[in-house]
């Protein structure tokens, strides 16, 4: 399941501006609930699952890594600093977003007293601003202020970020949810708000050797070693050579998607459609009509819920899924869009596409964590182009 995400940007609380995006995968919530194991498995491992991502490595000596955190294959998380002395929180870094938030002790909400609370009066670089923003979620929603601190990503401090706390965070997502806030490394025009965002705070202050950076996602469940780097590459995490692609929209990732083939047959996009690159979102998403027609193609069906699950011995005999881009192609096998589970000893596949229905985006794809896993991406400002190698 995808949530639509309507960001409204409000200089004034009567002056908002409407975006909309997709964003996000379905929630690790989402699959226990289906199964009737959510309240089970919050008594018994809540408290350990959260305080492994609290103790996540911050990155290695390179100044612009930042390690990554694999769960389940559904979301990858990353440590972060606000303030003076740091205050640590545990964020998604996302190209399908601009705005960086975080909780704040102003909020009263269920999902604040499960997760980490940035404390302005702990900070003594901290400037409150005087602006507002508010996020609706399909299943929750965000209100906040803006102000200033200094951010730490890595080993880069950039000062007088401009950041959003959470006054409200309303509804069940938030609270279960394995992060606390949120990077946004969109294009700036997509900020609520008119927040500066923090990728071009790290350009305009010279903080990374070049205007880029790139995600290295690890699968096979929880496998470690996922990383985003700003400012570089590491040629370890790749084979080949990069293929770049221009960025049709300045927003989201947006880029040009030829088609999309099985078996040398193109199953959708005939003549061309768009797709976003979205580290956001947890699977492949695109139209109902082509998904369903892949869905078909592997064999998978619905069960408990929007999921769809395909046979696990059935597996290593699924066609190879191909989207072709600027004239390549990049394959996406079934072992990387089947995402293998274990519950109380059974096991069991679901497919790594989904479907979405919505008007004004029809023709929309949104490639996520299951192709960038697949395939080495770099986020280019400087030339507005995405990079893919094949991932090492």
């Amino acid at each position: 399941m995808k949530w639509l995400l309507i960001a409204l940007a409000c200089i004034q609380l009567s002056e908002c501006l409407v975006r909309v995006k997709l964003f996000k995968g379905k929630s690790v919530r989402d699959v226990l609930e289906e199964r009737g194991l959510l309240e089970e498995f919050l008594k018994e491992h809540k408290d350990n699952l959260y305080s492994r991502f609290r103790g996540a490595s911050k990155g290695q000596s390179l100044g612009s890594t930042d390690s990554l955190v694999n769960y389940l294959d559904l979301s990858y998380t990353g440590t972060i600093s606000v303030g003076t002395p740091p205050q640590s929180f545990i964020v998604i870094f996302d190209t399908g977003s601009s705005n960086f938030w975080v909780p704040s002790v102003y909020c009263s909400s269920y999902a604040c007293r499960d997760h980490t609370k940035f404390i302005p009066q702990d900070s003594s670089t901290f400037q409150m601003g005087n602006k507002y923003m508010s996020i609706q979620y399909g299943t929750g929603s965000m209100t906040g202020v803006l102000g200033y601190d200094t951010l730490r990503v890595g080993n880069i401090d950039i000062t007088h970020q401009e950041f959003g706390l959470s006054i409200t965070e309303p509804g069940n997502f938030l609270y279960y949810a394995n992060f606390d806030g949120i990077v946004g490394l969109g294009y700036p025009n997509y900020a609520v708000s008119g927040a500066t965002a923090v990728f071009d705070n790290m350009m305009s202050e010279h903080l990374v050797e070049q205007p880029l950076f790139s995600f290295y996602l690890t699968r096979e469940n929880g496998q470690s070693g996922s990383e985003v780097i700003f400012g570089g590459v590491d040629p370890n995490h790749f084979t080949g050579q990069i293929n770049w692609v221009p960025i049709t929209v300045e927003g989201y990732w947006q880029i040009h998607l030829d088609s999309v083939k099985i078996n040398g047959q193109v199953v959708a996009c005939q003549s061309g459609c768009q797709a976003v690159v979205d580290s956001g979102t947890s699977v492949i998403v695109g139209p109902t009509a082509p998904i369903q027609k892949i869905l078909r193609a592997i064999g998978a069906g619905p069960l408990n819920g929007p999921w769809y699950y395909v046979s696990c011995n059935s597996v290593s005999s699924m066609p190879d899924v191909t989207f072709v881009i600027n004239g390549i192609d990049y394959p996406v096998s079934s072992s990387a869009y089947v995402l293998k589970r274990t519950s109380n000893g059974k096991h069991y596949c679901m497919s790594g596409f989904d479907n979405m229905a919505l008007p004004t985006t029809e023709k929309l794809w949104v490639l996520g964590d299951v192709f960038i896993g697949v395939y080495y991406s770099i986020f280019d400002r400087g030339n507005n182009q995405v990079g893919f190698a094949k991932a090492a």
